[in-house]
């Protein structure tokens, strides 16, 4: 844990020397200093977007208010296709070619057509569905695969039937690999945002004070809500491997 500790601290020194030289050496008002970037924060925080009106906290809000819906839609479908996907084999050949010629294809490639041809309100939901549906979607695939046909052939010896070999082995069976698919899958989602609130303003989320900031050409601005943007990313990402841990410890798995 110590140990830990102070190679992230040490890390993270490393970074913010490296950008402050980077900063000095280009002399660009593009590239603020760390200094000039915490202070726009601070300002942030303190009074909010005068721009606007709006407070750190109304940026915040929007924006997880996106990623939630897009994550409770991606979860809804991606689970259940999931389960079924790796259970029948039939289904996997068939549903294998569209998965491996979709997935590759960038999240945020899909923000203008989804925002501009659907609408303004459901296309950032899309694109942040898109984002985490393809990590929850081959994790659980994958969780299924792993499961050992030893543990199946002794429920059905038991007596269980398909439905209950489905739904007491396979489900919990995959639930941590459902959870390292929600790792992945909210960090990409949080890339989704920002790309989405790049196309769609009326969301007032932080994509669109970056985007504002930038704008205006006040690069401190713009590089307070990219840190905003980690930090959220971090805490998100910290509470799922959270999660995960304990429900691999609690099935006494280890962490997949």
């Amino acid at each position: 844990m110590f140990r830990t500790a102070v190679i992230t601290v040490t890390t993270l020194v490393c970074f913010i020397m490296a950008w402050w030289d980077v900063s000095i050496l280009l002399n660009s008002t593009a590239i603020p200093t760390p200094l000039e970037t915490w202070a726009a924060l601070v300002e942030l925080v303190q009074n909010g977007d005068p721009m606007t009106g709006k407070s750190l906290w109304d940026y915040i809000i929007s924006s997880l208010k996106t990623l939630l819906q897009g994550f409770l839609l991606a979860l809804v479908v991606a689970f259940p296709l999931g389960l079924l996907i790796g259970f029948s084999k039939p289904l996997r050949e068939f549903a294998e070619p569209v998965i491996e010629v979709l997935r590759p294809i960038a999240p945020i490639a899909w923000a203008p057509i989804f925002i501009l041809a659907v609408n303004y309100t459901i296309g950032p939901i899309l694109v942040v569905f898109i984002g985490i549906f393809f990590p929850l979607l081959t994790n659980v695939v994958f969780g299924v695969k792993k499961i050992d046909n030893n543990l199946m052939d002794a429920a059905r010896t038991l007596g269980a039937n398909q439905v209950q070999v489905f739904t007491k082995v396979m489900i919990p069976s995959s639930i941590p690999y459902l959870m390292n698919g929600i790792k992945v899958g909210l960090g990409i989602g949080w890339m989704c945002i920002v790309a989405a609130e790049l196309y769609a303003p009326q969301l007032g989320g932080i994509g669109f004070y970056l985007s504002e900031q930038a704008v205006a050409g006040f690069w401190p601005g713009a590089f307070a809500a990219v840190v905003v943007i980690a930090i959220l990313g971090i805490v998100t990402t910290g509470l799922a491997e959270f999660v995960h841990k304990r429900i691999s410890a609690s099935m006494g798995m280890s962490n997949v």
